[in-house]
């Protein structure tokens, strides 16, 4: 319930609407008692029990004045109109009740759609935003169903929540009180029955709703694991196919898709018997209140009326609707307790690349590159340590060596997107983890082995992340990474639509798309992880000549397995191990017969 209330706590800017909700609701309420009411005079006239009152009586809030009122009233209407005359004009106020009842009913659903939508717009945006801020330790270790299950399934639960939690805040009490107010004047001795006995059904409703958090937790893990087993298989889908794997994946579909059956199935058994039970223990009250009550009219004493009594079990079955409404609205928040729990645990989630208050801009890059002392570890597991390194102005400097000698994760230090966890990074003698992250991330163009594209246009793809590109500036950058030919033969050209993560392109397109973006902004800084990976040999040596013009006189940090593409390069870091084993020139490791001598024989073996 605590996380709940901290969902609610989003709605504060639109409280206007759960306000508007609440007086709606009143409303409605208030012309539908108003609408049972008008039974009773309505059973005295067909009852013929109409006592004559032809004087108006002094109002006040008592039920020998209010029958006097009934009286009086159906006194003048049967004067002026006839029996049959004076029934015709109650069934129409009751319809006209009805319809006004109806109309507030609908203008309070108007106003909680727009509260709880607007709620669940600025969540899910918390989260989004809580994503994007995330650094990339935290998504390489964090499923992505996982993720897409907060942004779809627990949004609909919460949203679902939300609406039935306002309902049951504003609309249930206010029937509820109002319907127990009348019955008080129509009864008391009959209302405190009906309030003794209510309670036993509230009781085994609660027993329920104790265990449906539990089972509602476990469908959103299992809808997660569900959603990850999608997310893998459509991106997975090229390697699938070609090691004719479908029947394992879907083997691995069905086992998920099972669990998530069960564990659906037994939430909603708990959930929807709070509905039928709570319905028979309303009519065992309701069978019970009409024994007792018959009791009333038919005893020796008979202290209530025939026609009182009848309005009086008519007014308690509609006590019994808000009270309904309260036991599912109670079941929706616990069930949507358990979303607003994951929602939280995602928002606190603490981020370890933090910028300071106070953060250094940076507008240009002077001196060098400095990496002192540096060391970095996944979950205590070490990956890099006491790396000493410094890039001068204008140098390049390559780095090899075998898979998961840490090689990228070097790289991803510069740019911040994980923060050492001992040394520093420093660029023109500040630590960069106090300047500004956008700043930082300005100098850099930055080229990683996934070509990841988004599906939008090509041009909108080049100039990702920057304001005020040209055409251009677009059609340059495109020039100097080789895509420029092939981009104006598509159908729109620049403004061709290249489909989710660019599936519309080849391989080696994408790649070149992805060298024009990094190429755009004429970055102080390149960083190129496998920048040529992707490309066939043609497309290699145009781009990669494009690359040694481009990496002229300009900062760059390369990565790559082809040693032939880094011989140019100013120094050569030689990773083993998180460690670095060799340094030097090309020449100068060729000669010293060490690791980098022997990749470079495997390679040319190969």
């Amino acid at each position: 319930m605590k996380n709940f209330l901290r969902i609610m706590s989003f709605g504060r800017p639109y409280a206007r609407y759960a306000v508007m909700n609440g007086v709606f609701n009143l409303l409605a309420t208030i012309f539908h008692l108003a609408s049972m009411l008008l039974f009773i005079p309505f059973l005295r006239l067909l009852l013929g029990q109409v006592q004559a009152q032809h004087v108006r009586p002094e109002l006040e809030w008592n039920k020998e004045t209010l029958e006097q009122t009934f009286n009086w009233s159906l006194t003048r209407l049967i004067e002026l109109h006839g029996q049959l005359g004076a029934l015709a004009i109650i069934c129409v106020l009751v319809v006209t009740l009805f319809l006004l009842k109806n109309l507030f009913r609908y203008l309070a659903v108007r106003a909680i759609s727009a509260f709880r939508h607007r709620i669940v717009r600025d969540v899910r945006a918390r989260i989004y935003s809580k994503m994007l801020d995330l650094p990339l330790r935290y998504h390489s270790d964090e499923r992505k169903g996982n993720l897409l299950s907060l942004m779809t399934n627990d949004m609909q639960v919460l949203e679902f929540s939300v609406m039935l939690s306002i309902e049951m805040v504003f609309r249930e009490p206010i029937a509820v009180i109002l319907f127990l107010g009348t019955m008080v004047t129509l009864s008391p001795e009959l209302t405190l029955y009906s309030l003794l006995l209510l309670p036993i059904s509230g009781l085994l409703i609660a027993r329920i709703s104790k265990s449906l958090k539990r089972r509602s937790t476990r469908v959103q893990e299992k809808s997660a694991d569900l959603l990850s087993r999608v997310e893998e298989t459509l991106t997975g889908m090229r390697v699938i196919k070609a090691f004719n794997g479908e029947e394992a994946m879907q083997r691995r579909f069905q086992r998920e898709n099972e669990l998530l059956m069960r564990a659906g199935i037994s939430m909603m058994n708990r959930q929807d018997i709070a509905s039928p039970l709570s319905e028979t223990m309303g009519t065992a009250v309701m069978a019970a209140i009409a024994f007792l009550g018959g009791t009333l009219v038919l005893g020796p004493d008979a202290s209530l009326s025939g026609d009182s009594f009848l309005g009086f079990i008519i007014i308690f079955s509609q006590l019994l609707t808000p009270i309904k409404g309260f036991s599912q609205g109670y079941s929706a928040i616990v069930r949507g307790s358990s979303s607003a729990k994951r929602v939280f645990d995602l928002l606190a989630v603490p981020n370890t690349v933090m910028e300071k208050s106070n953060a250094q801009p940076i507008a240009e890059f002077k001196q060098q590159v400095e990496f002192k002392d540096v060391a970095f570890a996944y979950d205590e597991k070490p990956v890099l340590q006491n790396i000493n390194l410094t890039v001068p102005k204008g140098k390049s400097v390559a780095l090899v060596g075998t898979s998961g000698g840490g090689k990228t994760t070097l790289a991803g230090l510069l740019p911040r997107f994980f923060d050492v966890t001992a040394g520093a990074v420093s660029i023109d003698g500040t630590d960069i983890r106090e300047l500004k992250i956008k700043d930082l991330r300005a100098l850099m163009g930055i080229v990683t082995q996934d070509s990841l594209l988004f599906n939008d246009t090509v041009a909108a793809n080049i100039a990702f992340g920057r304001s005020g590109i040209n055409e251009a500036d677009i059609q340059r950058a495109a020039e100097i990474a080789n895509a420029h030919e092939f981009i104006v033969r598509m159908p729109n050209q620049y403004h061709t639509t290249i489909g989710d993560a660019g599936n519309r392109l080849s391989g080696g397109q994408k790649q070149r798309i992805a060298i024009a973006r990094a190429v755009l902004g004429d970055p102080a800084i390149l960083i190129l992880d496998e920048a040529t990976s992707a490309l066939d040999t043609e497309s290699e040596r145009l781009v990669q000549d494009a690359l040694f013009k481009l990496m002229k006189d300009r900062t760059s940090l390369v990565i790559a397995h082809r040693l032939s593409t880094i011989q140019h390069c100013d120094e050569i870091i030689v990773l083993d191990r998180g460690a670095i084993i060799e340094r030097g020139t090309h020449a100068q490791l060729f000669a010293a017969n060490g690791q980098y001598r022997k990749l470079c024989d495997l390679q040319a073996f190969a």
